[in-house]
């Protein structure tokens, strides 16, 4: 077994999509990002990276590459999930946490769940993912931007 864990955040911009967990969120701003700014997928790339000890997006796709400007996160992914497979690994769970004080996330999580399962071809119960508020608190809570946060668990094929 292997066990990764990852981060990421992004602050709020006016003039782009807020797109989250490959589903895009109506909101009055995006994320800032080199990519559509997936802070979601962002933490999910690192930890399935990282319970590799492959490194982490950075390394894999550079901001400093125009080749990712503006890019589906998503495309990364599946490169990421070719690299599982590659290492002779599969997912065995993945638990996530998005931190965001707006918007409500609630609506969108299963349709969320459903594209990583899809992207990493594992079953939906594989796949957790929930959403919080810091109470106004804080760089999220004072609308600054999102976070997120993911545990992954990859066993042996």
């Amino acid at each position: 077994m292997r066990i990764g864990f990852g981060y990421d955040v992004h602050q709020y911009k006016e003039g782009r999509r807020l797109i989250i967990g490959g589903v895009e969120i109506p909101y009055r701003m995006g994320l800032d990002g080199h990519s559509d700014a997936d802070v979601l997928t962002h933490a999910v790339m690192d930890a399935l990276l990282g319970a590799l000890a492959l490194g982490d997006i950075g390394k894999h796709f550079p901001d400093t590459d125009s080749a990712y400007k503006d890019i589906n996160s998503f495309v990364l992914l599946e490169k990421v999930g070719e690299l599982i497979v590659s290492q002779g690994y599969r997912l065995s769970n993945m638990d996530c946490v998005i931190v965001a004080q707006e918007p409500k996330l609630m609506g969108h999580i299963e349709a969320m769940r459903e594209n990583y399962a899809n992207a990493l071809k594992v079953k939906l119960g594989q796949i957790s993912i929930k959403a919080t508020t810091e109470e106004h608190l804080g760089f999220t809570g004072n609308l600054g931007g999102v976070k997120a946060y993911c545990c992954c668990l990859l066993d042996l094929i």
